[in-house]
Order: structure tokens, then C-alpha cells, then sequence
């Protein structure tokens, strides 16, 4: 079960990142990306979450996890999906690679961090230790964390986060740089598993992420894309981002 003793403040924006044991991979299909944005979404709740509802549910919730709507409690279609959750923290962007994820949070409430990636973790390691057959851990021990201090850490690791599935299709570039601009600045706008799509306006999860002051900070639509874009472009050192990410 993933856990971590740092005191994490209310209020308070945190970079977090979560391993498979020994880098093994997280995700063997699309099922369980598909999974794993479930868990972020249901399981940042204080209230428990019924196993045997969910499981009544998972179809459902599914069409509109693929719908980008937020799922009722009830089961209902109605046109109406209040937010009824008590959230342990607002979740500002995320990204999902195979053998690790990455979210920028802000917490809520007092513990609010620890106590839903414990929720996080354990949840999904049920979910994929029973689909493949398996016992034993999943994920490291820990997840790591960084504060995000002002504004300037907080564009640096909004680009991070969405930059990094360039590694799925330039392996390496990191150390070699970035050989194909235009080619991994249209991948990453149409990566699926990361919250970029949706601030770029392209419905994704949007119902996932609170959205509303990040966006603000990065400039709106126009300075999401920009910001990526020139980073990419211009082939700026990574060791920038070297205080900020979690490898």
C-alpha cells in the first residue's frame, strides 16, 4: 500500500508520482488506464466507497467515464451529475504512463493526500491483482512527493506532466533532446491518458480534474498550448525541471 509520512498543508499543491514495483508496468490494456481513472475519480471521496455497488455500477460508470460524465451515485441518466463526493483534494492534472503515474494535486483537508492515495493504491491493486491472476504488491511503497512553491514551479511542472508520454515515442530524449517537434507536439495533444486534451478544450476526463485556477495560471487555452509547445520546440534543458519531477 502506498504511504508517506511527509505532512502534506491544506491548501497546498503537491507533484506526486507512483511506481509499479521494480518498474513493472501498471497497465497491460486499455481496461486498466480506463481503471485507474476510475479509481482517481471514485476514490476521492471521505465516504467509503461500496464494493458491492460499484461492481452493480461498473458498466455504467464506465459509458460515462468514455462519455466524459461524471457518474451518479444512484445509477441514474438523467442529465443531472452533481458532485456529491467530499474530496480529500482538488485534482489539478494527471498523466499515466505504463510503469508509473503522475498527478498535481492540491489538498483539502487535513491528510487529505495520504489518505487518498492509500485509497488510490490499495483499490487499484485489488482490481489488477485479481484481473491477472496474481498476488503480492503492485506498487513501490511510497509515493513521492514535491511542494509546488509559486506560479513559475507551477507552469514548469503543468509542462512536465504533459510532456512526459514524449518518452513513449522518443525514447531517450531526455538525454538526446527532442528530435521530431511536430511529431511529438501532435502525440502529446492526443495522448488519452493525461489531462492535457481537456485543457486544450478537447473533452477527455474533464469531469477528473478541477480545472478552473491552473488554467488561469497557465494563460487559458491558447498559453496550455503555447507553454507545451515552445518547450517542445525550442528543446529547453530538462535539468529545469530537475527540482520538480520525481524519476
Amino acid at each position: 500500500m502506498p504511504y508517506r509520512e511527509t505532512q502534506f498543508a491544506n491548501d497546498e499543491i503537491y507533484h506526486i508520482t507512483l511506481r509499479g514495483l521494480d518498474d513493472r508496468e501498471l497497465f497491460l490494456d486499455n481496461n486498466d488506464y480506463y481503471r485507474m481513472i476510475f479509481s482517481i475519480y471514485e476514490f476521492n471521496d471521505t465516504k467509503p466507497v461500496a464494493i458491492r455497488e460499484r461492481r452493480k455500477q461498473r458498466l455504467y460508470i464506465k459509458q460515462q467515464i468514455l462519455a466524459s460524465r461524471p457518474p451518479r451515485s444512484d445509477g441514474r441518466s438523467d442529465g443531472q451529475y452533481p458532485d456529491e463526493r467530499e474530496r480529500f483534494v482538488d485534482i489539478l492534472a494527471f498523466c499515466w504512463m505504463p510503469n508509473h503515474i503522475h498527478l498535481l494535486v492540491r489538498q483539502l483537508r487535513d491528510g487529505g493526500i495520504t489518505k487518498f492515495m492509500s485509497k488510490v493504491g490499495v483499490g487499484y491493486a485489488k482490481y489488477f491483482n485479481t484481473k491477472y491472476e496474481r498476488k503480492g504488491y503492485v506498487f513501490q511503497n511510497r509515493f513521492n512527493s514535491v511542494h509546488i512553491e509559486n506560479d513559475k514551479q507551477l507552469q514548469t511542472v503543468f509542462v512536465y506532466i504533459h510532456t512526459n508520454p514524449i518518452a513513449l515515442i522518443e525514447p531517450g530524449w531526455k538525454e538526446k533532446g527532442i528530435l521530431i517537434p511536430e511529431k511529438v507536439i501532435k502525440f502529446i495533444e492526443n495522448y488519452k491518458w493525461s489531462s492535457y486534451m481537456d485543457y486544450l478544450g478537447n473533452p477527455n476526463f474533464k469531469f477528473v480534474t478541477q480545472r478552473n485556477f491552473l488554467a488561469e495560471v497557465m494563460g487559458g487555452v491558447d498559453g496550455c498550448r503555447q507553454q507545451v509547445k515552445d518547450w517542445v520546440e525550442y528543446k529547453k534543458e530538462i535539468r529545469q525541471f530537475r527540482d520538480l519531477f520525481l524519476e
